[in-house]
């Protein structure tokens, strides 16, 4: 079985010619974009977000710092573990 073209012209060809395009004419205006608050605003979060992922999640020089406060003798007294107690027991029932 062939099937035979419908008309006589070939698919791969415009029947109709094309015209060439002209040069287009500068009106001596340019394009300019402005970009809004809000979405400056946005970028702005985004970007914080970015280099906050980024950052360690463990902060080496504040843990080294404790533990050199730590193993001193000195630091250890009352009025510190008595604010640590009462930190502590802020972050797990919330007083504030």
């Amino acid at each position: 079985m062939t099937i035979d073209r419908l008309n006589s012209m070939d698919p791969m060809r415009d029947p109709k010619k094309s015209v060439p395009a002209s040069k287009t004419e500068r009106l001596g205006k340019s394009d300019s974009i402005s970009i809004s608050t809000d979405a400056s605003q946005k970028a702005d979060l985004y970007q914080a977000i970015e280099i906050a992922k980024a950052a360690p999640d463990v902060r080496a020089d504040k843990v080294a710092e404790l533990k050199a406060k730590l193993q001193d003798p000195s630091y250890m007294n009352d009025a510190v573990l008595s604010l640590t107690a009462d930190r502590i027991m802020d972050q797990l029932f919330g007083n504030s």
